[in-house]
């Protein structure tokens, strides 16, 4: 395909739709806008056209600028609601100071589509261009009404700064990076996305759904908006608002459940390890004797830890370790008198044991000696001392409801 034959023949381009779901009320929210090119007796996608590094931008603006015009005559003359999500990168962004683009959504504003109606994606791969002029121009749009996605994030994990600098409206994620062979240490970056989304007020996409585990993913990790194969593929027509409700709500559904049963089998084991340590409170005598209760400890946890000591309001360790190697509980000293308030809820998560009387369990971390995925679960022996128990990987790993 010639990219000069396709700028020289825009009656051969027409747009298509890939819905884009939302998980409030399982219905469709937006489209998002695709290129098809007439080629050989088949409609063949125009991604190869836009992502060709050799292909001017001035081409592609033009091909997207007749996408564009197309797609909102359609969505017009269907009386379609929702948002429109077209694509542009940094470059024909910024060709003639980025008027190309307002000066097409104008005319069409001036007959009732509103600018609001219109999500401007652009890839975090752009950030690599000039990005203040990229950010001011941004800004600029938004002064419109217009929305911005950033798409592909997660990519450079670097960019976390100027995400938060350019506060977009979506964050785009790419569900095939599940399959990857990085997808473990995608978890992390995730997890940053999803609080810096939360903190700048941005909502997440989860884009390139193919199966029921993806859907679930996403779902899980706060996906506000979902888009992929597996529930609609792009087309030339619009589809039902809510045709596609019972297939995600059905998955929705077994998601809630299936949640709800390991949060509950979670907090058993919870309350399981809190009337354990209650059951042993009797043998507490104070600091001083706080080895003699902790070997007690061990033969209590031994299926379940491999480490735990005692430490009193301030976080200083008033115990040896306890560690277990080899199927032994081995008595550490040289750890005697550290201090762990430095770390982060550290004293909030004692302030609230002891308010509450109540055992905690933490998040899964990555521990600092064995650099394996652990939890811990602390309980208040007194109002100034508290037990710390390292649950093992091996463990959590066994009981599915520890890994979530």
């Amino acid at each position: 395909m010639d990219p000069l034959d396709v700028v020289s023949h825009l009656e051969r381009v027409k747009p298509v739709y890939q819905p884009v779901f939302s998980a409030v009320k399982h219905d469709i929210i937006g489209y998002e806008v695709l290129g098809r090119y007439w080629h050989e007796g088949e409609w063949v996608s125009l991604g190869g056209f836009f992502h060709d590094a050799q292909v001017p931008e001035d081409f592609k603006l033009e091909v997207d600028q007749h996408l564009l015009q197309l797609a909102i005559e359609d969505m017009v003359e269907h009386d379609m609601k929702g948002n429109l999500f077209i694509n542009r990168n940094a470059k024909q962004l910024m060709l003639e100071s980025g008027e190309p683009l307002l000066t097409t959504l104008h005319h069409y504003e001036e007959k009732g589509f509103d600018m609001s109606r219109i999500v401007l994606e652009i890839t975090e791969h752009d950030f690599d261009e000039d990005f203040e002029m990229l950010n001011h121009l941004l800004l600029y749009y938004k002064t419109y009404g217009i929305q911005i996605a950033v798409d592909h994030v997660g990519a450079k994990s670097s960019n976390l700064d100027r995400l938060r600098q350019l506060e977009p409206h979506i964050l785009k994620v790419d569900s095939k990076i599940l399959s990857g062979v990085d997808s473990s240490g995608y978890q992390d970056i995730l997890y940053s996305l999803s609080m810096l989304a939360r903190r700048i007020g941005a909502a997440l996409i989860f884009e390139n759904i193919e199966d029921a585990y993806q859907l679930y993913y996403a779902w899980k990790h706060g996906g506000r908006y979902y888009q992929g194969f597996y529930l609609a593929r792009p087309s030339f027509s619009f589809l039902e608002p809510f045709s596609q409700q019972p297939l995600i709500k059905e998955h929705v559904d077994g998601f809630i459940k299936r949640e709800k049963s390991l949060i509950e089998e979670r907090l058993a084991h919870v309350l399981k390890w809190d009337q354990r340590i209650r059951g042993l409170l009797d043998h507490w005598d104070g600091p001083k004797r706080v080895d003699s209760f902790l070997e007690k400890v061990t033969g209590y946890f031994d299926e379940e830890s491999f480490r735990m000591y005692v430490c009193d309001s301030n976080g200083r360790q008033i115990s040896s370790n306890f560690r277990k190697r080899e199927e032994t509980w081995k008595k550490e000293t040289d750890i005697l008198g550290t201090n762990w308030a430095f770390r982060p809820y550290f004293l909030e998560n004692m302030v609230q044991m002891r308010l509450w009387n109540k055992g905690r369990l933490s998040d899964l971390y990555s521990d600092i000696e064995t650099r394996e995925m652990i939890r811990t679960f602390s309980f208040p022996l007194s109002d100034h001392h508290y037990i710390f128990i390292d649950i093992k990987y091996a463990y959590i790993y066994d009981h599915e409801s520890l890994l979530i």
